[in-house]
């Protein structure tokens, strides 16, 4: 079974937003229930702030994660001046060191069929170096999923989306690996030793 959090619940939302302010909520929980409430009933209410303080504590450690503007622009620049048979072998290995198994396939819509577990996937990275994407690559990704009968999509982007192409990928359930998240999946001594093996 796949459970996903609601994105338009409270803590989806939190989630999305500074650890302080996770961390704003509980303090007001916790003062609320002791200078509001009884004292035998003031504990029992403080321990709601619990799912805040957690949410708070996840929230800090994903900004921990997140690269700085300098490594996603970096990484994007790497990327860009790859050959294809650099890139993809990129992408391959970057699916791989997330405890997928990468099969290459040929298919118009995608690069790759991922697999782990009992899920399945489709990578599409043969569009990295267009400056902006559009819809047609994302629908026939989208199309290719139903098709082939796997869980999820990832679309490689370098440059940038229009706005309607990222409007049919959410519709779409296709992910749009771009940015921090295209950053945290290649990390920098990948791309200096695909620097080096160009250079030589």
């Amino acid at each position: 079974m796949n459970w996903q959090m609601n994105p338009n619940s409270l803590f989806a939302v939190l989630l999305r937003k500074p650890w302080w302010v996770s961390t704003l909520v509980a303090a007001a929980v916790i003062g609320f229930a002791f200078t509001a409430l009884p004292g035998h009933v003031a504990p029992f209410v403080a321990a709601g702030a619990l799912p805040f303080v957690v949410i708070a504590g996840m929230a800090g450690f994903r900004a921990l994660r997140t690269p700085g503007a300098a490594r996603i622009d970096a990484t994007v620049a790497a990327l860009r001046a790859m050959t294809w048979p650099e890139l993809s072998a990129t992408v391959a290995d970057a699916w791989r060191r997330d405890g997928w198994t990468v099969t290459a396939i040929d298919d118009r819509a995608a690069d790759f069929q991922v697999e782990q577990g009992w899920r399945r996937g489709l990578v599409s990275c043969r569009r990295w170096k267009v400056a902006r994407l559009g819809v047609e690559p994302l629908r026939e990704l989208a199309a290719a999923r139903e098709r082939l009968e796997v869980h999820d999509c990832w679309c490689v982007v370098t440059g940038d989306v229009s706005e309607q192409a990222r409007r049919l990928a959410a519709e779409n359930r296709v992910t749009l690996v771009e940015g921090a998240d295209l950053a945290q999946r290649i990390p920098p001594a990948v791309l200096r030793g695909s620097t080096r093996t160009a250079a030589s």
